[in-house]
Order: structure tokens, then sequence, then C-alpha cells
């Protein structure tokens, strides 16, 4: 998991190379979009608006072909991670809907408003968010993508 202070943080690190770019067209799109309803930029990222109120899935989640990231808007949330080799399949991986779940435990860490979490694919989470949540979801393709500093 990579943890940002602020968009202008992400926007230094990952400014070159079209999914960081397109990622910043989807973020500066947010005036535009409904919340719980999928857009996209291109074929490599997906994106959408998230709410404290929507139910979270008690098992940890981790992807394959995407990776998140999670922009941060209002409010706050616990994020509990791990590595998956750490934790036990509950759920095989399900290439549809790039989705595995796992049980286990976890570290855990409190993100809010201006933060931007990068959740990398070796890594499964779950989430605890406020009522008064909203965060915007990227989904990032793993082809061609890379880490700064990593």
């Amino acid at each position: 998991m990579i943890i940002l202070d602020s968009l202008t943080e992400f926007q230094r690190l990952y400014r070159s190379g079209k999914k960081w770019q397109r990622c910043m067209e989807a973020i500066n799109n947010l005036e535009n979009i409904r919340p719980g309803v999928f857009h996209s930029v291109g074929d490599s990222l997906v994106y959408r608006l998230a709410s404290g109120s929507e139910k979270q899935p008690s098992e940890f989640e981790g992807h394959r072909r995407y990776f998140d990231v999670h922009y941060y808007l209002e409010g706050a949330e616990e994020i509990e991670f791990s590595a998956k080799s750490a934790l036990h399949c509950v759920t095989s991986y399900d290439d549809e809907t790039d989705r595995e779940f796992f049980s286990g435990q976890g570290e855990t860490i409190k993100v809010s408003n201006g933060d931007v979490i990068i959740f990398e694919n070796h890594e499964a989470c779950r989430f605890r968010p406020e009522k008064d949540l909203r965060k915007v979801i990227l989904k990032v393709t793993v082809e061609e993508s890379y880490f700064v500093n990593k």
C-alpha cells in the first residue's frame, strides 16, 4: 500500500504515463458523475464515487488485473490490510470480477480527507468507513504499471 498525504503529492510522483494522466482526468471529472455509477477513461481505468453508507464485505478483498487508487474527498475510514500470503483464501479468484476474498487479520491505518491510497495487488484490504465518508475509487489496469520509489 502506498499512502500519499495529498493529491498534489500524487500528481508530483505520478505525472508521467498515460494511466496516471487518466487518473487525474477522472478526478477532474468528479463533479459530473453520480455516486455508485462506474465511468471509464479509455480501456485502462474505471472509476466511481463511493460513500460511507455502502455495505462493506467482512472479508479482505484482493485483485490481480486492476489495482485501486482511492482519493478521499470527505470523512475518514479505517483500512485493514495484509499481504495475501499471510491470509486464508475463502473465495477463489474470479477473473470476471477481478476479486478474491480472504480471512485473517492485518495491520490497521486510518485515512481521511485529502489522502490518496494506492493498493498494490500482493495485498488484500477491508474497510470500515465513517458515515460521512466520500471518496473516488479508481480501478487501474496493471499492464505497464510502475510505482515511483518501489
